[in-house]
């Protein structure tokens, strides 16, 4: 990090990752700016910054902001590329990177990078908690918790950072380099930002741009659109397969996870029915990192049979008179939900809706038909999903206007031996600052509901 010493930086957008980037910058010896579209009084941090003698600028992005003599822009993942000043840095040549960028200057531990459309967060829990299981020393961060600069800042050598890492965070990497890194799948999604399908699985394939030899790459070998786009990566290629068998990775033969080293060597893992993680593909490449990284195949079994799930991931609430009640907040697109409908063998009042990204969700139909009993509908999707739900034959379509009035009129239609399941297809922006707070009104309703009936 000494190349930013007595550098102009300016770094675009407050949240938690702007505020960790401005002060590591800072510490390194860069002239920092940092500048957010929100109000002062929106913003969280400013005065610690300012204590430090760091700009911030709030309200508007300055004409003045980026200049010939700015050295690098470090922007928040979710500002969109055609913002002005992301717009007249590239047109100045000057880098605009995210702070996975950083993280990987600075980084001494060896990174595990996890990507993918859907199944990061619980694929990037299993390996930290499997890789601590098998007494290996673990940070765990990124999309997920931590931001990744700062834990890349106190990691050692002898340690592993394991990182979920969006498709807005890999966009603006330029020497970003992972031990191992993972593509867990990729659906349409966030085409609002990437706006084609090419652009975005560019955006994920930033993953392995930097690997060499020394390094590990798993794809997943169900689709072949991927592998076909991978080309020869550099890295040594390993696969995972819920259908079929690898030539080096890990698949599902006679229900049960096998590992092959691809030069002969292969042995059992565990079986399906042993496990209590819900998607399968999750737990493979799970298994795969982890024996990649050195963990011992006790320490998988242990983690992949009393996995308890992530929030807000096919989460279990509570059960009301004989009805479960399961928040799958984080299922922010139309395969997400797909996974988790799929997922419930009971009968399903089905809560879903919300930001409306251009998507009609036909590809649903065939999953809603037979195994959803009703549909309750909120946010700005709400007209698509019921229009949706009546093609699928779902004669129970409710349109509300709040997670509470959800909750409530989901335990109207369902019945003992049932399940409710809140997973929105859809992202949160339109209503709610994040799926956690989706996620988590749906479950103060569940509990709510429990305690009037009580």
């Amino acid at each position: 990090m000494i190349r930013y010493q007595n550098q102009h930086v300016v770094v675009l957008g407050m949240a938690k990752s702007g505020v960790a980037v401005a002060k590591l910058l800072h510490r390194f010896g860069a002239h920092v700016v940092v500048n957010d579209k929100k109000l002062r009084e929106e913003a969280g941090g400013i005065e610690e910054l300012e204590a430090l003698g760091i700009t911030v600028i709030c309200g508007h992005h300055p004409d003045d902001l980026i200049h010939p003599g700015v050295a690098l822009v470090v922007k928040n993942p979710g500002i969109p590329y055609e913002a002005p000043p992301v717009q007249q840095a590239l047109a100045l040549e000057i880098p605009v990177v995210t702070e996975v960028e950083l993280a990987s200057q600075i980084a001494k531990a060896p990174i595990i990078g996890i990507t993918g459309s859907n199944g990061k967060t619980t694929t990037t829990t299993l390996v930290g908690q499997i890789l601590k299981e098998a007494g290996l020393d673990v940070l765990v961060g990124g999309n997920i918790g931590t931001v990744l600069c700062g834990l890349a800042e106190e990691a050692g050598p002898d340690q592993w950072l394991v990182a979920e890492l969006s498709s807005f965070q890999l966009m603006g990497t330029r020497e970003f380099r992972p031990h191992i890194g993972v593509l867990l799948n990729l659906y349409p999604a966030h085409l609002d930002y990437h706006h084609t399908m090419e652009a975005y699985l560019d955006a994920k394939l930033k993953m392995f741009a930097n690997q060499t030899a020394d390094d590990i790459a798993i794809l997943p070998f169900d689709q072949p659109e991927i592998l076909a786009k991978c080309g020869e990566l550099p890295a040594r290629v390993y696969y995972f397969s819920k259908t079929q068998q690898v030539p080096r990775g890990a698949f599902v033969q006679d229900g049960v996870i096998r590992f092959t080293d691809g030069q002969g060597q292969s042995e059992d893992i565990i079986a399906v029915a042993d496990m209590t993680v819900p998607h399968l593909d999750n737990a493979l490449a799970a298994i795969l990192v982890a024996k990649l990284a050195g963990a011992n195949t006790s320490a998988i079994v242990q983690v992949l049979s009393t996995f308890p799930g992530v929030e807000h991931r096919m989460e279990y609430v509570d059960s009301i008179a004989g009805v479960k009640y399961y928040n799958d907040s984080k299922a922010t697109n139309p395969e997400a939900a797909s996974r988790a409908l799929q997922a419930c063998q009971e009968p399903v009042v089905w809560i879903c809706g919300g930001l409306d990204r251009g998507v009609d969700f036909r590809e649903l139909l065939p999953v809603m038909k037979g195994r959803v009993k009703a549909v309750v509908a909120l946010g700005q999707t709400a007209p698509i999903l019921l229009a949706r739900a009546e093609e699928a034959g779902i004669n129970e379509r409710i349109h509300v206007d709040t997670v509470e009035k959800a909750v409530l009129a989901a335990s109207r239609l369902a019945q003992s031996g049932d399940v409710v399941l809140l997973s929105p297809a859809c992202a949160s922006w339109d209503m709610f600052p994040s799926f956690e707070v989706r996620g988590s009104m749906f479950k103060d309703g569940v509990h709510r509901l429990k305690t009037s009936l009580a």
